[in-house]
């Protein structure tokens, strides 16, 4: 008899690991022990050679779903066994804490069981086991035991109890293990406070939806608002309720056939719709309609006669117009083009990730919308007495529960990009997964990376691995700030952690960064300030693994604003850099920001400073009098916005790629006046242009288009005036605004390709890093890293990570450490 001692680590507690370890240990006919401690799963098991060497081949393959391996450590033991038996042993501490598991959408067993009219759990929306359920939302602080969760006052019933004790039952030591009898309870009431008369609070609550009425409905991570999808009058109901008024909300379908009826999917859409993450996934729309308030920015654009792309008659090609003219497009459907000629409309669809709403979708044959449970701008509510203060004014109705949500979680985003799905948002089903570090990185120490103003996360670097914190959301607001201080105080607990070095934003203004230099002088840390594309490059990378001491690599950050090593607002960046450190090689021209954050509200500002700094505005208005956008510059205070620009009041310079975005989104009539949230007018943009994207080419390029003079710094500026004259020139000649929107993406795109390629001339580099939210723009990405390709450049873009800022605290935090090493 031999003996080996395994030690893995990973997501191993928690997930249901050491039963699946003592199923194997007896099929191999081992002897031994299994136990949790604070660097993960520790065995010892003894039996033959030949058993040993098979029961340790089949630990990875038989690893339970939620499980992650990390590593797998084998070494000979002496001695003999305590037990002729293989047992699961209890936990030992050792001041060492092991990842908590992210909330997991139901599994397929648990699912039978509530659709099982035999079965205990019967319709129970609170059916879990170790292979699914809430995990990070419900627990208070580590070890992840029933104690330290919400779970805590739900004493298990005498069944409940023998699972839990039972190595051979899935739910052996799951800590949200309840049925019926001994678990949260659900109930349904009006706005009132009173309980209608139902004998089943979930088919009522659908019944409900079905006839138009709002419902706030307590979930896993937070509350939702839910009404019919169909219901053109309760979806524009909920968003003056809500005061909502134009970004799209997010829907729920019972099944995958049902969410065919009205997308596009493709199989990569389809795996992670599936994924135990439930993330919400963008889709193409095509069949059956919805409201049209579920996304108001798409139906516009997409009902409007300029955009009415749909199949020829012949069916061999594509032609828009109304019935009394039509354009011949082209003659065969492009890979960009989205099939069926359903212009660039999308929809946010997810499926029911917990038994609450399968239970309450199975009965509903439309979608619902699913929208945060909240009032713009503010965090979803997640206890009870809050949602009846704050959404009563909203909902009708509020589907209720009474097992508390401890850590608020927002759904995750993810899209089909550049043939990779791609996160969005990162939050629930991906929180508080750990990123394993490239080599190089094991010696780093503790380090604390703060994140960004907007879209914030945070992230702590310990052992050689990241842990992203969840979606926290914009800090400005003073709820947001309190979750994220309680965010960081939980995982500090969970991870055993204390930062030796905080890593913040170069911009002292950020929130983020003022609360770090709090933490850092009660915890004696180092500040390490770190500048923001440079840590949106360093993300990326990092993501994809490459090694500390790698080359350097070229990048293009495009994003909306992030403070450069100059004091100036940076945003359309060509950097070379690494984790060390970085050169900006290149930029857009900068041009001011009239009235400064109000810009970033007010697109026609942007226009305007444009186009002030290309041309003569006098000239200007004579020669184009007639557009849309002069007569709506003529409108506006120009004279005190020419002053400020002038003398520098309040109007500082910026490269910013997302103000570009917004001031050709205005020249074409988009969001002009005001935008309602981030991004707005450069997504309107981007839907405008979708549909005739893959039959457009790039203005000619001019030599101001391509690059402009050097620099002081020797930084090549790129010059827009050729690009800005193109645009006017055919707004004059009454070019359809579809395709002038085309054209301007594959002018950006080609200016990109040209740049990043005369550099990698330069510098004999090939590898190149796209990021920053600018990036996820479908049809810049794939526009830029296609063409990149073809010119044989290795093409990086983060994936598990959003490149908006939700993914800078990972670059942050491997800046700081690259820098201590």
């Amino acid at each position: 008899m031999s003996g080996r001692a395994i030690r893995v680590r990973g997501v191993v507690q928690g997930v249901g690991f050491r039963p699946t370890v003592w199923r194997l240990a007896r099929q191999h006919r081992l002897t031994g022990e299994v136990w949790n401690d604070g660097l993960g799963v520790m065995i010892h098991a003894y039996g033959s050679d030949e058993d040993l060497e098979s029961f340790i081949l089949q630990i990875p393959l038989h690893k339970p779903p939620l499980a992650r391996i990390d590593s797998l450590e084998v070494l000979a033991l002496d001695g003999l066994p305590q037990s002729e038996e293989f047992c699961i042993v209890a936990s030992r501490q050792n001041g060492v804490e092991t990842p908590v598991a992210a909330d997991a959408a139901t599994c397929a067993d648990c699912l039978a069981e509530t659709a099982d009219l035999g079965n205990r759990r019967y319709r129970y929306p609170f059916t879990n086991c170790t292979h699914c359920g809430p995990r990070l939302s419900i627990i208070r602080r580590v070890p992840y035991d029933r104690c330290h969760t919400s779970m805590a006052e739900f004493a298990m019933c005498p069944q409940c109890q023998q699972e839990y004790d039972n190595p051979a039952d899935r739910r052996f030591h799951a800590q949200a293990n309840c049925c019926p009898d001994c678990g949260p309870k659900v109930w349904l009431e009006d706005n009132h406070g009173q309980m209608p008369d139902c004998a089943d609070p979930l088919t009522h609550a659908a019944e409900l939806i079905r006839q138009g009425y709002i419902v706030a409905i307590k979930g896993l991570g937070g509350f939702h608002l839910a009404c019919n999808a169909a219901d053109a009058d309760a979806v524009n109901r909920l968003r003056e309720r809500k005061r909502r008024y134009a970004k799209p909300f997010a829907l729920m379908a019972r099944d995958m056939e049902t969410i065919a009826r009205y997308t596009i999917l493709d199989e990569q859409e389809k795996q992670a719709l599936y994924d135990k993450a439930a993330p919400i996934v963008l889709l193409s729309a095509s069949g059956e309609t919805l409201a049209p308030g579920i996304a108001p920015d798409y139906d516009k654009l997409n009902t409007a006669d300029s955009n009415n792309i749909k199949p020829s008659p012949e069916g061999e090609g594509w032609v828009r117009g109304n019935q009394n003219k039509e354009e011949c497009l082209f003659s065969s459907p492009h890979p960009n083009l989205l099939p069926e000629g359903e212009g660039a409309h999308v929809l946010g669809f997810m499926l029911p990730y917990t038994p609450l709403h399968t239970l309450l979708l199975q009965d509903l044959d439309a979608p619902i919308v699913l929208t945060s449970g909240n009032i713009s701008d503010e965090p979803q509510c997640t206890d009870n007495g809050e949602a009846r203060e704050k959404l009563s004014d909203i909902a009708d109705y509020l589907l209720l529960h009474d097992r508390d949500i401890v850590n608020r979680l927002d759904d995750s985003v993810a899209r089909l990009m550049d043939g990779q799905i791609r996160l969005l948002r990162r939050a629930r089903g991906y929180s508080p997964e750990a990123l394993i570090l490239p080599p190089g990185f094991e010696q780093a120490g503790n380090i604390l990376a703060m994140g960004a103003e907007l879209k914030n996360s945070f992230c702590l670097l310990k052992n050689g691995q990241a842990v992203v914190g969840q979606h926290i959301g914009d800090l400005e607001n003073a709820a947001v700030q309190g979750d994220y201080r309680k965010a960081i105080a939980l995982y500090r607990q969970m991870y055993g952690f204390r930062p030796e070095r905080i890593a913040v934003d170069h911009h002292p203004g950020y929130l983020s960064t003022q609360y770090s230099q709090i933490l850092a002088e009660t915890e004696a840390a180092v500040l390490a300030p770190v500048q923001h594309h440079h840590a949106h490059l360093a993300a990326c990378l990092a993501e994809h693994g490459v090694a500390l001491d790698a080359p350097p690599v070229l990048a293009a950050i495009f994003d909306g604003l992030g403070l450069g090593d100059d004091g100036e607002l940076w945003g359309g960046e060509f950097l070379l850099g690494d984790y060390k450190g970085y050169t900006r090689l290149g930029c857009f021209q900068p041009v001011a920001l009239p009235g400064g954050t109000q810009a970033m509200r007010e697109p026609w500002r942007n226009t305007y400073a444009q186009l002030l700094h290309y041309f003569d505005w006098q000239t200007l208005q004579q020669d184009y009098a007639d557009l849309d956008v002069m007569k709506l510059l003529a409108s506006k205070p120009l004279a005190t916005l020419a002053t400020m620009i002038g003398k520098q009041i309040n109007s500082p310079p910026s490269t910013s790629c997302g103000r570009w975005f917004d001031a050709f989104a205005a020249a074409l009539g988009l969001h002009g006046e005001q935008v309602y949230y981030e991004g707005q007018a450069a997504i309107a943009l981007e839907i405008l242009a979708t549909p005739l994207f893959a039959d457009e080419r790039p203005y000619p390029l001019t030599p101001t288009l391509s690059l402009g003079e050097r620099g002081p710094d020797s930084v090549s500026i790129l010059s827009w005036q050729g690009l800005w004259q193109a645009v006017l020139t055919d707004l004059k000649c009454g070019v359809d605004k579809a395709r002038i929107a085309a054209r301007i993406h594959h002018s950006l795109a080609a200016a990109t390709v040209e740049l990043l390629n005369m550099l990698s001339r330069q510098t004999g580099i090939d590898s190149i890093v796209l990021s920053g939210g600018v990036f996820q723009n479908r049809l810049l990405l794939e526009a830029v890293s296609g063409q990149l390709r073809q010119c044989g450049k290795t093409v990086l873009s983060p994936q598990h990570y959003p490149m908006n800022d939700g993914g800078l605290a990972l670059g942050q935090a491997v800046i700081a450490a690259a820098r201590a090493i």
